[in-house]
């Protein structure tokens, strides 16, 4: 009989102590989907609603959050499911959609990132030609270069790990990643290596920009007063960020890549989940309480949905 008529089925970790405290993990991964949508949406519609909040530092910064929505949405309700019903798995193609889902996020934030370096260092070392670089028909482009770059980065590696015929079927995370389908392939791992190998170069580009346009920023507040203002005010909460998402990413990639079933659940758990975790609760918790105007904002915008109900 045809196995390829069949949908093949894979396994997921299941979490430990499952069924004594399954619903109490339910409602903590409930309560920390509904805080990081609640916290986003409302930072995206603050710097809708704000006129003043329409200048290109503040769009990337609603392109950040929506990102953070995306990915966390191709995590928690699969997650939820799976401790409502008990059943960890998952299908062979819901997992790669999944894989493209949050891999797509992840990297899509690390392209905004270096958007927004870019914009910091046009707005403090170029202020004269801020408004001229980064106009409206500039920002979509970046937009879609921060989008259009790590989308099509995944959709390949995704379809190469995808085409591979599977060996095993139990993946020892709690969600799919796309290392984990390649050491259950039975063909040999030399093609994905090689175009992992690629990417890592390719956003090692990004790096070298981003440390680049600080390294700029920095030299220039020690000449203004002013460019110190703006560093600490705007650059502040953009290097946190980028701080907590490397962290999280190199933890994530070191996990796939060198886990080994020598350390403790719990730990393997933590640096599973701390990138579908951190970046999409801290970015907007970070950006704003940091930014004034952004605070401002949002505290006008709660006082009004409070007055409507």
């Amino acid at each position: 009989m045809d196995n390829k008529s069949y949908p093949v089925i894979l396994t997921l970790m299941v979490p430990k102590d499952t069924k004594s405290y399954r619903h109490a993990y339910f409602i903590c991964f409930l309560a920390l989907y509904v805080l990081i949508l609640s916290i986003n949406i409302r930072l995206v519609m603050a710097i809708i609603m704000e006129k003043s909040l329409h200048e290109p530092m503040y769009i990337f910064l609603g392109h950040l959050c929506i990102n953070g929505i995306y990915g966390a949405t191709g995590f928690y309700p699969k997650m939820l499911s799976d401790l409502i019903l008990d059943s960890y798995v998952i299908s062979f193609h819901m997992c790669a959609l999944q894989i493209f889902v949050i891999y797509s996020s992840l990297l899509c934030e690390f392209t905004i990132l270096t958007v927004m370096s870019y914009d910091r260092y046009v707005a403090i070392c170029k202020p004269l030609d801020y408004h001229s670089r980064l106009t409206k028909n500039a920002c979509v482009k970046l937009i879609l270069f921060s989008c259009s770059v790590p989308t099509f980065s995944i959709l390949t590696g995704t379809l190469l790990s995808n085409l591979r015929q599977l060996c095993a079927y139990h993946i020892d995370k709690l969600y799919c990643d796309n290392w984990s389908i390649v050491k259950l392939s039975c063909a040999s791992s030399f093609v994905n290596n090689v175009y992992g190998y690629v990417l890592v170069v390719i956003f090692f580009i990004f790096v070298v920009v981003i440390i680049l346009s600080y390294i700029k920023l920095i030299a220039a507040c020690k000449i203004s007063l002013e460019n110190r203002r703006k560093f600490w005010k705007t650059c502040l909460p953009h290097i946190f960020s980028l701080i907590n998402f490397s962290f999280a990413l190199l933890f994530d990639l070191m996990y796939s890549r060198y886990g080994s079933n020598d350390i403790s659940e719990s730990l393997r758990n933590f640096l599973a989940l701390e990138l579908v975790i951190i970046p999409p609760v801290f970015n907007p918790l970070i950006y704003g309480l940091n930014i004034r105007a952004v605070r401002k904002s949002i505290f006008t915008l709660c006082v009004a949905s409070r007055e409507v109900l």
